[in-house]
């Protein structure tokens, strides 16, 4: 579900990348409406014999309502009746869905598009310098949109939940911010949408390409800024949460794709080096990439473990 959204342009999209990923899904329309949508529920297909279990997107993550999804989207009457329409396309029959207007997630995305994208992953970093830590709101859609695109990596490549997904479920924490405190997603802020895109339907092979960990530096900026925002603000137990994130998911990841040297890519101008400050500052002691093991270079003292933060109902897989 945190791919489809992130991925998606609109709430029409959502559903069609939704149904091409085997989720049913099921609209809930307001009383006596046929074209407006208050809601909405999901099921895996169940194995034969069985009966579909049915979750509405606010009992697998307070971010995952449909009013908190739309925050991310563009709001205009054309983009809502497209949406209408699928969602009673759905609604008629939620085994059998078919399209009413298939869109970019029906095709392979341009190869020569990873460096755009990435670049606007390195274009939010920039501006995320200029937001206030108080402005809970906006961090939280950078967190969702950033855990979107390490979801939509793991929906690709991984068979079953691992790394990516851990990943994408840690920064999910960071999005959990109450109705009250939540708004539209700022319009001049960048996006990670077209990463998450293209790391959703690029084709995959091998063990990971040069653009995917050229990407994936970006990411980590972007998750850095985010733990650094944690930081500041004193959530003390977040940010430990998060470090202890990069120092293991995050550094298997990093470990699995090729490793981007100094000459491989620039950035606003600067050259790339193959783990920047505020990286070694995020996940003091990591070994760098290419060098071996994610272990600290030192042995560490232990520290006191610190309560596991309940999982949203769901289970231990993706959302």
């Amino acid at each position: 579900m945190r791919a489809a959204a992130t991925a998606s342009v609109d709430e029409g999209e959502f559903v069609r990348r939704l149904r091409r990923g085997g989720v049913l899904i099921r609209p809930r329309f307001a009383a006596g409406r046929d074209d407006v949508v208050a809601g909405y529920s999901v099921a895996l297909r169940p194995a034969k014999g069985t009966a579909p279990i049915w979750y509405g997107g606010g009992r697998l993550a307070r971010d995952l309502t449909l009013p908190r999804l739309r925050e991310g989207w563009p709001d205009a009457p054309a983009t809502a009746q497209a949406a209408a329409d699928e969602w009673r396309a759905t609604s008629k029959n939620p085994w059998q869905y078919r399209p009413v207007a298939p869109g970019r997630e029906e095709t392979a995305p341009d190869p020569q598009l990873w460096k755009q994208y990435t670049d606007e992953l390195a274009q939010l970093r920039k501006q995320l310098r200029d937001v206030p830590v108080s402005d809970r709101a906006t961090w939280a859609h950078v967190a969702r949109e950033t855990s979107g695109v390490f979801a939509a990596w793991s929906q690709r490549v991984e068979a079953t939940p691992g790394p990516l997904a851990e990943t994408s479920r840690e920064l999910a924490r960071s999005a959990h911010v109450r109705a009250h405190q939540s708004k539209p997603k700022p319009t001049q802020l960048g996006s990670a949408a077209n990463a998450a895109m293209i790391l959703m339907q690029a084709a995959s092979g091998g063990h990971g390409t040069m653009a995917e960990a050229i990407m994936l530096r970006q990411l980590g900026r972007v998750s850095v800024a985010i733990l650094d925002a944690h930081t500041a603000a004193g959530d003390a137990r977040r940010a430990e949460q998060m470090t202890a994130m990069m120092r293991g998911k995050f550094a298997q990841v990093q470990q699995s794709l090729p490793e981007v040297s100094a000459t491989t890519t620039r950035t606003d101008d600067r050259v790339m080096t193959s783990e920047n400050e505020a990286m070694r500052r995020a996940t003091d002691g990591l070994a760098a990439p290419g060098t071996g093991s994610p272990l600290p270079n030192k042995p560490q003292p232990s520290k006191p473990k610190t309560p596991v933060t309940p999982r949203e109902r769901g289970g231990h897989g993706r959302d």
